[in-house]
């Protein structure tokens, strides 16, 4: 591999885990239009107990869920990129802390898993086109997310 093809590989590689990163920060400070720079219009998506197709029903899904917390925490780290030219996947480790006070049974609900992605390069960068969250712990209260 070249000094050029080299460089290359590391921005995109940078660029995926930005990606990751960004997707933390738009969902903890409520920024939904952020999502459309993240997800692909099509994108698919596994989160939790829910299979959303489409970035409108990803964004609205993220909404409906953090919306009704004080405050929400995503942590992610330990990422691995594997590119294979204008297609990627990346997994990362995830840490997300949920609050909401006064909630019946604790006011805290924390998830350890992975985030597990598929990933397109576009005009306009990368961009994920499939993310499966894979739970592996939960400590607390899930009710303080308002839902079934």
């Amino acid at each position: 591999m070249g000094e050029t093809a080299e460089l290359q590989r590391i921005r995109d590689v940078q660029e995926i885990i930005d990606l990751t990163i960004t997707y933390c920060w738009a969902v903890d400070s409520r920024q939904w239009n952020e999502l459309g720079s993240i997800f692909e219009p099509d994108a698919e998506a596994v989160l939790g107990r829910t299979r959303v197709s489409g970035l409108i029903a990803i964004s609205d899904h993220c909404r409906r869920s953090l919306e009704v917390l004080d405050v929400s925490q995503h942590l992610v780290g330990n990422h691995q990129v594997s590119l294979e030219s204008d297609l990627a996947t990346c997994r990362c480790q995830l840490i997300a802390q949920h609050r909401r006070e006064g909630t019946t049974g604790g006011s805290s609900w924390l998830v350890g898993g992975s985030y597990e992605d598929q990933l397109r390069r576009t005009k306009v960068g990368w961009r994920i086109s499939q993310r499966v969250l894979r739970i592996a712990w939960t400590e607390g209260n899930r009710d303080v997310l308002g839902c079934p």
